[in-house]
């Protein structure tokens, strides 16, 4: 498992660049200053991610079974959370938000914030 979510951290970290440079460059004339602080929040969210799964799989032992779940709760939850944001604002730019992804990103910020409480019970 150390090493999917070694994946996903590169995968997310890579993602996470080409996205910043996207919004910062080709969707800044593009985008509202409010639809451009979203994309930019999905991009923050995303590589703090890749940063926290890159740690982890580096640092947790592979036995442990409530690693997995920690890894999948960051996986999930940032899929969830940042690309439902991207969805949400490029739709809109478009004027044709996809108003379904809207209930998605809460959805990832539990998962987010369900693997940050299992890490925390790890600790303790």
């Amino acid at each position: 498992m150390n090493e999917i979510a070694l994946l996903f951290a590169a995968f997310f970290g890579a993602t996470a660049i080409i996205l910043g440079a996207f919004g910062a460059h080709l969707l800044k004339k593009k985008l509202s200053i409010e639809q451009l602080k979203s994309f930019e929040t999905g991009v923050k969210y995303q590589i703090y991610h890749a940063i926290v799964l890159l740690v982890l799989g580096f640092q947790l032992k592979e036995d442990a079974a409530i690693n997995k779940y920690i890894f999948l709760a960051f996986i999930i939850g940032t899929v969830l959370f940042s690309f439902s944001i991207y969805g949400l604002v490029l739709s809109s730019a478009r004027n044709k938000k996809m108003r379904f992804l809207g209930p998605i990103t809460p959805f990832g910020g539990l998962f987010l914030v369900i693997g940050w409480g299992l890490l925390l019970y790890t600790f303790m």
